[in-house]
């Protein structure tokens, strides 16, 4: 593959680390151009792979400057800013007035400078994002410009890398995908322990909240008896003792229409009381997810979720009081006190697992794979338990980096700021079993070049 595609140039959109890079360079191109707007990633580009690049794509004003700043390349590659269709966002999509006009930046430099090959990233949901039309509105804009277009989704895990992290590709190009075919993943086994220096040293300390609520769910893995099937839905703790109603009405809309009396009878998070308390107290002795003025009524996933737990709680009371009584879930936030146990089956031990911090809980996974990296807050960063490299910490920056494929490439000083360029990062590995295929054919004269650059005039 390398000697048929040798010295094809690509270019390198919204580059970040440089994931697209490093799979091309591997598949014998030579990176003529890039561009990135955070500085700090844009001087580390530099560092990595001894190119300068363009700062915000944004600022290619019209069509002569695409056509003297970007060189000719026969390949574009662009993980264009997938905030705007992310189902963590607002979905504003092409809306978007910063972000979701970018791919549009895309589309001009595919016009102006007609490479024959693209590849595109973006997040699963940019292929559901306003019930398909985001997607139909790519893929007509594409096609507008000669391009045969193809999509897909992949994680990393299903090539032999340890992580669960979805993404959705697009391919196109000029001479038709008549000939290509998707990358079959291998779905070999994984295992975390790949990507892992088990000599490395914790780089940030885990905050002393989020230990005490690991002690605490391992305490009731140990309390919960053997033959008991633990829930597969997420473990609400603060709906154990709770007798608030949930299915009729949420309790914003009982205090709208009845006022804060007529939750006297009931019991808010843990069981505290609520009789003759003010509307502001007892929202705050109510779930989170309970007290939101705008929710006058549960969505029928909350309520069964609601509804679960304290059946669950009524069904095992006399080993869930005691540990309830013990550890006072309730002095912690609400994140640390749900739980989700993804290892049906397994050792009921949490440091043998991989374990994540998230809105929804502390995730337990088996080490089989990681976590998805999220460009967020450290603490979401996969923690270790103490079976898996001898004491609980963080991944580091470097094994992170690993689980991207990216190599041995430097990273952004300070943990945090890493951490957030590497979530936001392109698998290397998925990349190149996707793009491998995709360059056959360039070393041969294109089919009906002339042709579609006609049509895209």
């Amino acid at each position: 593959m390398a000697d048929e595609a040798a010295a094809f140039r690509f270019i390198d959109l919204f580059a970040g680390l440089g994931g697209f890079h490093v799979a091309l360079r591997q598949l014998g191109g030579v990176g003529v151009f890039a561009a990135e707007w955070d500085a700090t990633l844009n001087a580390l580009y530099k560092v990595n792979f001894d190119i300068q690049p363009w700062g915000d794509v944004d600022d290619l004003e019209d069509e002569a400057a695409i056509a003297q700043e970007v060189p000719e390349h026969d390949v574009l590659t662009a993980g264009f800013p997938c905030q705007p269709f992310s189902k963590a966002g607002e979905q504003l999509g092409f809306g978007h007035t910063l972000q979701g006009k970018l791919f549009f930046k895309v589309l001009a430099i595919l016009k102006e400078k007609r490479p024959r090959r693209f590849i595109l990233e973006n997040v699963p949901n940019i292929l559901r994002h306003q019930n398909g039309d985001t997607l139909g509105i790519i893929r007509k804009e594409l096609e507008d410009l000669g391009y045969a277009v193809d999509v897909h989704k992949y994680s990393p895990h299903e090539f032999g890398v340890p992580q669960i992290r979805e993404r959705a590709y697009f391919v196109g190009s000029l001479d038709g995908l008549g000939g290509y075919k998707w990358p079959t993943p291998s779905r070999q086994k994984t295992d975390i322990g790949s990507v892992l220096d088990r000599r490395a040293k914790p780089v940030r300390e885990i905050p002393i909240q989020t230990l005490q609520a690991i002690d605490m769910w391992d305490d009731f893995l140990k309390r919960a008896p053997k033959s008991l099937k633990l829930p597969s839905f997420p473990i609400w703790s603060m709906e154990f003792r709770a007798t608030y109603p949930y299915e009729d009405a949420t309790p914003p809309a009982i205090w709208k229409e009845l006022g804060p009396r007529d939750l006297d009878h009931a019991l808010g998070s843990f069981g505290f009381e609520l009789k003759g308390l003010t509307q502001a107290d007892q929202s705050v002795l109510l779930p989170s997810h309970a007290r939101r003025t705008t929710d006058l009524k549960f969505p029928s996933w909350k309520q069964a979720f609601i509804r679960q737990n304290r059946q669950f709680y009524s069904a095992n009371i006399k080993w869930i009081d005691p540990w309830l009584d013990e550890w006072k879930p309730w002095n912690l936030s609400s994140s640390l006190q749900k739980f989700e146990w993804n290892v049906q089956g397994g050792r009921r031990r949490i440091d043998s697992y991989v374990l994540q911090v998230r809105a929804s809980g502390i995730r337990a996974k088996r080490t089989s794979t990681a976590p998805s990296l999220i460009a967020m807050t450290h603490t979401q960063v996969p923690i270790l338990g103490k079976d898996i490299v001898g004491i609980r910490r963080y991944m580091t920056p470097a094994e992170c980096a690993a689980l991207q494929s990216l190599g041995p490439i430097s990273l952004p000083d300070g943990d945090l700021r890493a951490y957030k360029a590497l979530g936001n990062a392109v698998n290397a590995e998925v990349v190149r079993a996707i793009a491998e295929p995709l360059l056959c054919g360039l070393d041969q004269p294109s089919v009906g070049m002339e042709s579609s650059r006609h049509s895209a005039a």
